[in-house]
């Protein structure tokens, strides 16, 4: 927890029998572990708390009112059943031969219910949970299960003293919600007051002391103040890592490079067979003015989906060439390396300019690779195109002025510094990285508040819409027409897609590819493309594809960013609903890119009533890439947008929203910048005390 942490270990605080079920249950072993094992509902006085997102098979704890108990003999096996209402729907628990059960439980008592939640004919069920009744003024605990174990902690009637709220925690089948309630009384009250980590207050919120108590053991208030405080210092953590960051590369020299109106820059936009939208003439001013500064130009270009970024970040390039520089562009696949290779020799061809494009992959030949890097270290190469393989230590820049990232989401802070640590003479290459998966508001400023942001939101002229439509599986004669469409378009001289979500199996590219292949599409000339292949035979596909021998690509994801054949106007995606919101766009955005209109089918096999299906109809309602980016993070976890799923830990971003908390994330963010500017050192102090987990999270995000 920003500035501050509560290191003792839990079983020199709480009984050894209770530190050793908690490391059990959750693998906790200090108390700031459980203190941030923060509560997922508050009963407020004992009002009824009912689980209403929980699934089939999840532990849960739920507070209601006792409505009926019955008693039921089925051979030798004794049943109570207990109906429970919670103030809006009801549950049953059911217990098997404990006859005193009744005595405990009567109707009008309200109780805390915690087990396994299973459902009988849509109605929630617990078999034989464990029970806390909720005494009332001068009544006396009853329970059963975990019972005992509060009483290690002192007098278990006194565990509901003075509690405005009681907090219901994510529990396990042998911990509990109220046993964890138990101990984390027991730390808080053993607990010093919490020194303010900034210093003061910030205003308008509680003191750290405050929320780290009162989001546990709310008074009248309740835990809103509290929650809005950890979120808070959540959000004022990334918001210091970021602006450190930017304090960093400010602190750095870059080689300044100035545009030239005699050089291969001024040729290339003077050849361009197109008129650049004019947001690509303000981006393209925007770097212009980052490349000619002697800091280290840290950009991030988000586009749509032919939003024309490639072209930008040519003239970005050429503008380093012109001034004796080396650029590299680092894209994440080798068929992406191979079509960029690809365009950027062509345009600069096209306009009869000499600059060498030399590609870069793992999978090269030992000869080829030999060569590569040979013009790279000797200077000969002025634009190098690669995967992952140009980060690696044995590839050495003759004089390295600036880095591309295409699609930035598919690579970490690390993998970009590491390319970045290139320059010569202890110069810092400039840095564009580039995404088309529009990025909202929240996730810009958290995992990209590093770096300066610009936009392309208009389309180049001549790009034609999509339109796009759902075909159910069920929907046999939409199946067939869907079939009969891509077929039409062939015949016209058109070229389509059909992405499958595997390789393998039923549904697979492979076993697409021979369906198709052999029945409705036998007459035309279909191929397959998927990432086992060798570098290349998928190149190899690639070109065939895009000069129009191959008619029908069956593909993976493989295809998803920057692949550019005008002629594709037609995308079948099979199983759609194994995608995400903006993969399916991206998808989407390699139909549309020439001068005819275009379609996307999107397949599922997908329930009509389920979630899965009106997400699907979402991406079909709507093109707009920004729209779909925040629809995007409704459907996502957040750990997953801002990369802790790689990671391994989510534990940085514990209580913030990114949905919710804008407001809160805005001012943070703010207050972070002010305090780097104010007490860098302070600020440094601040990020160092974040857990390692964390720091490595931050630092790959």
């Amino acid at each position: 927890m920003l500035g501050w942490s509560d290191d003792r270990p839990l079983a020199e605080v709480l009984p050894k029998k209770e530190a050793t079920a908690l490391q059990k249950a959750f693998g906790y072993t200090t108390c700031m572990e459980l203190l941030q094992h923060t509560p997922r509902a508050w009963s407020r006085h004992g009002s009824d708390v009912l689980a209403d997102d929980a699934a089939e098979g999840d532990i849960i704890t739920c507070v209601g009112s006792v409505l009926d108990v019955s008693v039921l003999q089925r051979d030798r096996t004794h049943i109570t059943r207990v109906t429970i209402s919670d103030g809006h729907n009801r549950f049953t628990a059911s217990f098997f031969n404990s006859r005193w059960i009744p005595r405990v439980l009567t109707p009008g008592m309200r109780a805390m219910f915690s087990g396994k939640l299973n459902f009988y004919r849509g109605t929630p069920q617990l078999q034989h949970p464990d029970f806390l009744v909720l005494p009332g003024p001068g009544e006396k605990m009853a329970g059963s299960g975990s019972m005992k174990t509060i009483a290690l902690y002192g007098d278990p009637d006194e565990l509901f003293d003075d509690l405005d709220h009681i907090p219901i925690y994510p529990a396990r089948a042998a911990m509990a919600s109220w046993r964890i309630m138990a101990a984390v009384r027991h730390i808080l009250a053993t607990l010093d007051p919490v020194p303010e980590p900034l210093g003061e207050v910030p205003e308008g919120l509680v003191s750290l002391d405050e929320a780290i108590r009162g989001v546990h053991f709310p008074g009248p208030e309740g835990p809103g103040p509290h929650l809005e405080r950890l979120k808070y210092n959540e959000a004022l953590t990334l918001g210091l890592v970021m602006a450190l960051r930017r304090l960093d590369t400010l602190r750095r020299d870059a080689p300044p490079m100035p545009p030239r109106d005699d050089a291969h820059r001024a040729g290339l936009l003077g050849a361009l067979p197109y008129e650049l939208t004019a947001g690509q003439r303000d981006v393209i001013d925007e770097i212009t003015r980052d490349l000619e500064a002697g800091e280290p130009m840290s950009r991030l270009l988000q586009g749509e989906v032919g939003s024309g970024k490639t072209v930008v970040s040519l003239i970005a390039m050429l503008q380093a060439v012109d001034a004796g520089h080396q650029c590299a562009l680092l894209a994440p696949t080798e068929v992406l390396v191979a079509q960029h290779a690809r365009t950027l020799t062509t345009l600069l061809a096209d306009a009869g300019l000499p600059v060498s494009v030399v590609p870069l992959t793992g999978s090269m030949s030992v000869p080829v690779k030999r060569q590569a890097l040979l013009d790279i270290v000797s200077g000969q190469a002025d634009i190098v195109v690669g995967t992952h393989a140009i980060i690696q230590d044995t590839v050495e820049f003759f004089d390295l002025g600036l880095v591309v990232v295409d699609e930035q989401h598919r690579f970490g802070v690390e993998q970009r510094a590491r390319l970045r640590s290139k320059g010569r003479d202890g110069m810092t290459p400039h840095l564009l990285v580039m995404t088309a998966t529009p990025i909202p508001r929240t996730i810009a400023m958290t995992v990209f508040g590093d770096l300066a942001v610009s936009t392309l939101r208009e389309l180049p002229g001549g790009r034609q819409p999509i339109e796009t439509f759902v075909v159910p599986e069920h929907r046999s004669s939409w199946v067939r027409r869907a079939i009969l469409r891509i077929g039409e378009e062939v015949v016209a001289g058109r070229q389509a897609y059909v992405v499958c979500p595997r390789i393998e199996g039923p549904g697979g590219v492979l076993d697409v590819f021979d369906i198709l292949g052999r029945g409705p599409f036998r007459d035309f000339h279909v191929g397959y493309l998927h990432g086992r292949m060798p570098a290349e035979e998928k190149d190899l596909m690639m070109r065939r594809f895009a000069s129009g021998e191959v008619q029908i690509l069956v593909a993976t994801t493989v295809i998803e960013v920057g692949v550019d054949v005008p002629n594709a106007t037609v995308m079948l995606i099979r199983e759609s609903e194994m995608f995400g919101v903006s993969q399916l766009h991206q998808l989407r955005g390699r139909v549309g890119r020439g001068g005819h209109g275009s379609l996307c089918i999107l397949h599922t096999l997908a329930a009509p009533d389920s979630e899965a299906y009106q997400r699907i109809h979402a991406v079909a309602e709507t093109t707009d890439g920004f729209a779909l980016a925040e629809l995007d993070l409704i459907h996502r976890q957040e750990g997953d947008v801002l990369g802790t799923s790689q990671s391994g830990s989510a534990r940085t971003v514990r209580l913030l929203n990114l949905l919710e908390d804008y407001a809160i994330i805005d001012r943070a963010t703010g207050d972070a910048a002010a305090l780097v500017e104010r007490h860098p050192l302070l600020a440094q102090r601040l990020v160092l005390e974040i857990d390692r987990v964390d720091r490595e999270f931050l630092e790959k995000s």
